[in-house]
């Protein structure tokens, strides 16, 4: 494998497991380790944090994370030269 491929990969690599990073501190952190925490406080006329982070912001976050991860991707290929005309 060539420099500008095993850059790329690594790359690729780097992003999909700080994306997977923040996904489980979101959906495993917050909505379980950190919910009793969280529950203190009230959001969207009274509903715990911590049981709404459970139900909603992991899935929230995890589209917000496809989104994301298709943009920086979208750059790297341009970065590297691979992107689709």
């Amino acid at each position: 494998m060539n420099n500008d491929a095993q850059a790329y990969w690594q790359a690729n690599v780097r992003l999909v497991l700080g994306c997977l990073a923040v996904w489980f501190f979101v959906s495993y952190g917050c909505g379980i380790l950190l919910a009793g925490w969280l529950n203190n406080i009230r959001i969207f006329g009274g509903y715990p944090l911590g049981f709404w982070f459970a139900q909603q912001g992991s899935i929230y976050t995890f589209v917000i994370l496809i989104f994301f991860y298709a943009w920086r991707m979208n750059k790297l290929d341009h970065k590297f030269g691979v992107q689709e005309d």
